[in-house]
């Protein structure tokens, strides 16, 4: 994959396609490659771009010691968008779909569109009142940070996984897959401080509703629900789309639910 050096450190991506140009941005303890199925639907009529956000495959891990901010992340969006032109979609799921937030503002204008797949900027729970929501998933951050402290990295595996996928889900996965899964961790822990710490008020996406997919999935976790209920309460022109089945993790366990409705909604864009 090509690696874009910026002088203060690398990204790596994938580039497939041509036409205009999507972004796609990957959710925690994933890494870019994710959305392989998705760019495999998309590469006929777009250039696919796949970015590995900080720490995954060979872009630059994030400094230990420095609190991680959405900015510091989108700021590798903006780098990229500089290297392969604009303007472009940006998708993301989970964490990478809060990145893209960030970074549709900092590239304002240059964004044609913007897909959330069931994005995550938990910090909106508390700035809105949802404060069990919030309470979930705060103790699921301090978990995490308490045991990657004590070096439990099998815990931290064991909690993160079955959080996200369903109880049952770490028991369920070989060896193999375990390392693999666990491998991809010490990046969540500072994704965490951008979550938590951002203080970007949710108008500040008005300006973008109308160009924005927003996808989320029948009997995701509370936290992501109420965040979709805040996104479509304070963002009515969003197009919004919920999906039968899937989860939290539609975008890799469904995608044959998922890429049709963003290959659409791209389409309709272009």
């Amino acid at each position: 994959m090509p690696v874009l050096s910026t002088g203060r450190y690398e990204i790596d991506y994938s580039d497939d396609g041509s036409g205009p140009p999507v972004v796609l941005l990957h959710s925690s303890a994933c890494g870019n490659r994710q959305w392989r199925r998705l760019i495999e639907d998309l590469q006929d009529g777009y250039r696919v771009v796949a970015l590995n956000l900080f720490g995954y495959g060979e872009t630059t891990p994030w400094p230990d010691g420095s609190v991680q901010t959405l900015g510091d992340q989108a700021g590798l969006v903006s780098a990229l968008a500089g290297s392969i032109g604009t303007p472009l979609h940006l998708a993301g799921h989970s964490f990478g779909g809060t990145v893209a937030m960030k970074a549709a503002l900092q590239l304002s204008e240059r964004v044609s569109s913007l897909v959330l797949l069931e994005p995550n900027p938990f910090y909106l729970l508390a700035r809105h009142s949802r404060d069990a929501a919030f309470a979930e998933i705060k103790a699921l951050r301090d978990d995490t940070k308490t045991n990657i402290g004590a070096n439990d990295w099998a815990w931290v595996g064991r909690r993160f996984a079955d959080y996200w996928n369903g109880d049952g889900a770490w028991a369920t996965m070989s060896p193999e897959r375990r390392s693999g899964f666990l491998s991809m961790l010490p990046p969540v822990l500072h994704e965490w401080d951008s979550v938590m710490n951002e203080t970007t008020p949710v108008e500040a996406w008005r300006d973008l509703a109308a160009r924005t997919l927003l996808v989320h999935a029948a009997g995701t976790k509370p936290p992501i629900k109420e965040i979709m209920d805040i996104l479509l309460a304070e963002l009515p022109g969003m197009t919004a789309v919920e999906l039968p089945a899937g989860g939290h993790m539609a975008p890799l366990v469904r995608p044959d639910l998922v890429n049709p409705v963003v290959r659409d909604f791209l389409d309709g864009m272009s």
